[in-house]
C-alpha cells in the first residue's frame, strides 16, 4: 500500500521535511484520495515521492520525486508532445510532459528543483527536464537541471533532444 511506503520513507528521510509531523501528512492524504493515486503512480514509475515542505503560496504540502537519480522508467524522453511530433528520425518513446500528465503530476520547476537540492544531493549521474518558460519553449528549447561538482546547474537543449540519462522529476501539492 502506498500510504505505508510513504510513512516508512517519511521517517527514513526526516531531513527532507524538518518540523513536519506525520499525523499532518497522513490527515492531508486521507482527505485527498486522488492525491494518493497520483503518489502511487509516482512510486510505480520509480520516483520515490516524499514531502519536502509547504508551498508558500497555498500552504499545501509539496510531494516530489526524491529518488537519488532521475527515475530510470522516466528517461530517454524529449520535453513535450510538440517536440515528439517534430522528431521524425529516431523518435523517443514519449515526452516528459506527456508522461507527467499521465501520472497526474507536474514537472518540477527550476525553483523546486533547487529547493530539493538544498535537502540532499540528487541527479549526480542523471539530469531532469524542468518546466520551461514559454519564451524559451516557443524558440524550440527546453531546460533541464543536474548536480555536478557540488553545484546545481541549469542547461538548455532542443526540446526534441533526449538522452539515456535525462528524465524528469514530478510533484503535486496536497
Amino acid at each position: 500500500m502506498v500510504l505505508e511506503k510513504l510513512r516508512t520513507r517519511f521517517y527514513e528521510n526526516a531531513a527532507l521535511h524538518p518540523g513536519i509531523d506525520w499525523a499532518l501528512v497522513e490527515k492531508r492524504l486521507s482527505d485527498a484520495p486522488e492525491a494518493l493515486e497520483i503518489l502511487r503512480r509516482m512510486e510505480e514509475s520509480g520516483g520515490e515521492p516524499d514531502t519536502i515542505g509547504f508551498d508558500a503560496g497555498t500552504g499545501k504540502l509539496i510531494f516530489c520525486d526524491c529518488a537519488k537519480e532521475s527515475p530510470a522508467g522516466r528517461r530517454s524522453l524529449c520535453y513535450d508532445e510538440e517536440a515528439l511530433k517534430k522528431r521524425a528520425k529516431n523518435p523517443p518513446a514519449g515526452s516528459a510532459m506527456g508522461m507527467a500528465r499521465e501520472i497526474g503530476a507536474s514537472l518540477l520547476t527550476e525553483e523546486l528543483y533547487r529547493r530539493l537540492q538544498t535537502l540532499g544531493e540528487f541527479d549526480l549521474k542523471t539530469s531532469s527536464w524542468v518546466q520551461t518558460p514559454e519564451e524559451i519553449r516557443q524558440r524550440g528549447g527546453a531546460i533541464f537541471c543536474e548536480r555536478r561538482y557540488g553545484a546545481v546547474f541549469t542547461f538548455h537543449n532542443g526540446a526534441d533532444s533526449y538522452y539515456s540519462v535525462r528524465g524528469f522529476r514530478s510533484f503535486i501539492l496536497v
